[in-house]
């Protein structure tokens, strides 16, 4: 089927056009940083945004289910998230 939008840029407005689960770590930081987040099991979300001081931590409680959080982020860490079925999306 041809991409009728394979001439357009992609930008941060843009839908996200890949993405890999995520396997939270307090070490290792994404492969590529999100463009946004989906949660499949909600719970607590701790996360390193791009442009925050690296180990400075953001936590969110109570992030629901099947919700897509448009956050940058460079890692998902394993302390403080109780979340699942987390997917990295850029």
């Amino acid at each position: 089927m041809p991409d009728k939008f394979d001439s357009h840029s992609p930008s941060l407005t843009s839908p996200a056009s890949a993405g890999a689960p995520v396997t939270p770590s307090d070490s290792a930081s994404l492969p590529t940083h999100s463009r946004a987040i989906f949660v499949g099991v909600g719970g607590t979300l701790a996360v390193e945004l791009v442009d925050s001081a690296a180990g400075s931590v953001l936590t969110m409680q109570n992030v629901q289910a099947g919700m897509i959080y448009p956050l940058r982020v460079r890692k998902v860490r394993a302390t403080g998230t109780t979340a699942g079925g987390i997917i990295c999306l850029w």
